[in-house]
């Protein structure tokens, strides 16, 4: 069904085309494998422009962080020694914190509500990243994050002293305030580190524990949909204002099916990877009550202290949001 769509507007974007340009190659680095939902759409975005405009842009996937780890592609994008690539923004949050708005604890738990609060934030969110010298293309939502470990937990008590994998501020202080060892580890490297005991814990989705076959270390998946993080196509705007209109217009015709596109196969992922969880044989279900209201708690405190750092923009944030439920 995505091919199919994305044929159609790539020939139609080609007749779009005035005239030719020089053809340049866009090397555009993602941090997960190739055969995880964001990498899959990220290609047919790919493939979309360097149809759609006549093969003046072609635009090749990198993923697995094999050009740039995914720690460094925002900087390369903004640096300007890559043109384009795709970031989950919240794993900048120490440089501002307005970009963990979608790793909030608890205030967005559906994709729904994640689709309100991205509402709500997108105009401050485009206006940061235009600020370090980054266009933003596209979003699209992580399905809801759960928890998993290597042996049962049923409280908050009993997470303490486990190594746990963080990837932003947030999963940093998650580990914190519950007593784990947080251990900072990109996604490439996930396997790995579960396979030699580097850490025993995580918070993700279950598209990342089924791309990464993590039921060869790891026993339980516990559904607590505590928050749906975003990962970011952005290009470096300097090279955007190269671009001409006519393709800058394919460009954004291909972006917006691909955060559609996006958007659907997350929805479809989260049921059938966490199947694939339990074909390979961990437990999967709900967290215990005593455990979600534990962390329930924690979550307060954690919003609490995004806004503080996070300042009015922040507030504005979760007021818009608030006002549309």
């Amino acid at each position: 069904m995505l091919k199919k769509i994305t044929n159609l507007l790539a020939a139609t974007a080609l007749t779009a085309v005035a005239a030719p340009a020089i053809a340049e190659k866009w090397d555009m680095p993602m941090a997960y494998s190739a055969s995880n939902f964001h990498s899959a759409v990220g290609a047919e975005f790919a493939a979309c422009v360097t149809t759609g405009t006549g093969g003046d842009i072609e635009i090749v996937t990198h993923p697995s962080g094999s050009l740039f780890p995914g720690a460094q592609i925002k900087r390369a994008i903004q640096t300007g020694q890559v043109p384009i690539g795709e970031r989950l923004l919240s794993g900048h949050q120490n440089e501002n914190a307005l970009f963990g708005f979608d790793s909030i604890p608890f205030l967005a738990t559906s994709f729904d509500d994640s689709a309100k609060l991205w509402k709500a934030a997108k105009p401050t969110i485009e206006k940061v990243l235009a600020d370090q010298n980054l266009t933003l293309l596209y979003a699209v939502p992580w399905p809801p994050q759960g928890l998993y470990f290597k042996n049962e937990v049923t409280s908050v008590a009993d997470m303490k002293g486990i190594k746990f994998r963080s990837y932003n501020n947030a999963t940093s202080r998650l580990a914190e305030l519950t007593g784990m060892l947080p251990v900072t580890i990109e996604a490439a490297e996930i396997s790995q580190a579960f396979a030699t005991g580097v850490a025993d814990s995580m918070v993700s989705s279950g598209s990342t524990g089924y791309d990464r076959k993590v039921w060869e270390s790891l026993n339980y998946f516990y559904e607590v949909d505590a928050w749906l993080p975003r990962n970011y196509v952005m290009v470096n705007s300097d090279v955007w204002g190269g671009v001409s209109d006519g393709n800058k217009s394919v460009i954004r015709a291909c972006a917006g099916l691909a955060e559609y596109a996006g958007n659907w196969r997350s929805k479809e992922y989260t049921g059938f990877t966490l199947q694939g969880l339990r074909d390979g044989g961990m437990t999967v279900g709900p967290a215990s009550e005593q455990m979600v209201n534990e962390l329930k708690e924690i979550g307060v405190t954690m919003t609490s202290e995004w806004l503080e750092a996070a300042g009015d923009e922040g507030k504005a944030i979760v007021d818009a949001f608030q006002a549309m439920q």
